[in-house]
């Protein structure tokens, strides 16, 4: 079938996860590509031979690569402030990325959803619940696989289920029928700025949606209900909430999760389950679920369908998983948490005594309100990484403690989590908890979250 990239010349900037899947998927809809990473062959472990339909520029972005070119592909980690986008911009060439591509040539019905926290629980259980609904579903984007790698074989009865981050919303032009916002914390201010900006960025998934499309949005989050009830948007708005009755969508009430409004396949108000039904720590999980419910429910999928699923699901790799019970000591991986809030919400999971791993690289966000719970509900508190290194999460760590109690022994701090790892065994007793939820990314010395997890997991098992 003809594309409209047969014959152009296209430019992808950065060669990670999602630099690669474009450099394999471009040529087979006949474009000329051409990637450009700052690293070296080496750095990127590359084997040129591999990509025989694509040249390569590597060690810098020079400005000579916009020449000829029709399209400028960014891979997801790739700042849009570099000064070759901004030349890109300045001469007029257009800016995509993967999902952008993707989200143009699906043909199935898509689902997209994104959130500063739950978005990658909440993605992974609507998978579960449509392929228990008869659906063959496609679940990537932000996670698992790059759905470009599958487009070629997706077919319009299926269902796709994408996570998309705000790095790649920043460049959307094109919504997805059901799109769905769990919350908008502070995060990736690194990248954005401010707050407002961070909102916008999120925002673009609804942005594109006509008449016939619908929204679901968390009711709890002020940000999240600011976007519903602004009325910019020219869909249909579903909600979620964990505190208040919604009139469309699904909402706890008692303990109870109800399914109501247009949300209800035959527009009756429906128990899916009981909470206690739910397999995950924490209110934040319930959230979680309740979003997936309302989600699935505008694609109109039954309750019961929802229940088998919500009683089986234990979650994913990587987000409060249970890695070992060793001499008593319970070890929890919760890697995905990049984000102090994201660890907020996993403190108040656990009712045993804490001890936390906490480190990263830092996205300028706030650490006080973290610290404060992480003080009065863990034994221990330890930061690895290199404190020395620009935005140490770890220094942003000590420095909060120092700013709360003034004292600077109630932090360990460790070069590594493998030096954190065998510190925490140390100090954990019987009945104690060693949490993995670090509050920064893991670019300080890990290629993402889950090669972080992957190493704790590993670290844990060896002890």
């Amino acid at each position: 079938m003809y594309d409209p990239l047969n014959g152009k010349c296209v430019v992808v900037l950065g060669f990670a996860r999602q630099g690669r899947a474009l450099a394999r998927w471009l040529p087979t809809v006949g474009a000329r590509v051409v990637v450009s990473d700052s690293k070296s062959v080496e750095q990127l472990d590359l084997n040129p031979s591999d990509y025989p339909a694509v040249e390569f520029v590597l060690g810098g972005h020079p400005e000579t690569l916009l020449e000829g070119a029709d399209l400028l592909c960014l891979s997801g980690g790739v700042p849009n402030d570099l000064p070759i986008v901004q030349v890109a911009r300045r001469y007029g060439v257009p800016l995509t990325n993967d999902a952008q591509l993707f989200l143009e040539r699906c043909p199935a019905p898509v689902i997209g959803i994104t959130g500063s926290a739950g978005k990658t629980t909440t993605t992974t259980l609507i998978g579960e619940i449509l392929k228990r609904a008869g659906y063959k579903t496609w679940v990537g984007g932000n996670i698992g696989d790059v759905l470009l790698h599958v487009l070629p074989i997706i077919q319009p009865t299926d269902r796709v289920v994408m996570e998309l981050s705000s790095f790649q919303l920043e460049l959307m032009s094109v919504s997805p029928p059901i799109a769905a916002i769990t919350n908008i914390t502070p995060n990736h201010l690194d990248r954005h700025g401010t707050m407002e900006e961070y909102i916008v960025a999120k925002s673009n998934l609804l942005r594109w949606q006509g008449g016939s499309d619908s929204a679901v949005l968390g009711w709890d989050d002020a940000n999240t209900r600011m976007i519903g009830e602004s009325g910019v948007f020219a869909g249909r708005v579903a909600w979620f909430s964990g505190r208040d009755m919604v009139t469309d969508g699904a909402f706890l009430a008692g303990e109870r999760l109800l399914l109501v409004g247009d949300a209800s396949y035959d527009g009756s108000p429906h128990v899916i389950c009981e909470r206690k039904d739910i397999q995950l720590r924490g209110d934040h999980n319930v959230l979680n679920v309740l979003a997936a419910c309302a989600i699935t429910g505008v694609a109109g999928v039954k309750p019961e369908v929802m229940a088998e699923v919500i009683r089986e699901f234990r979650g994913v790799a990587h987000r409060l998983e249970i890695v070992r019970v060793k001499d008593g000591v319970t070890y929890i991986n919760d890697s995905i948490a990049t984000a102090p809030e994201r660890v907020v919400a996993a403190l108040k999971s656990f009712d045993e005594p804490l001890v936390l791993l906490l480190g990263g690289k830092d996205k300028d966000l706030p650490w006080e309100q973290l610290i404060a719970l992480a003080l009065n509900k863990s034994r221990r508190i330890i930061a690895f990484g290199d404190t020395s290194k620009e935005k140490s999460a770890a220094e942003k760590v000590i420095k909060a403690v120092k700013g709360l109690t003034g004292r600077t022994d109630l932090v360990t701090v460790c070069p590594t989590l493998e030096v954190a790892v065998a510190e925490a065994a140390k100090v954990a007793q019987a009945g104690d908890v060693v949490l993995l939820s670090p509050g920064g990314t893991s670019y300080d010395a890990y290629v993402d979250f889950a090669e972080r997890g992957e190493h704790f997991r590993t670290l844990v098992n060896g002890l």
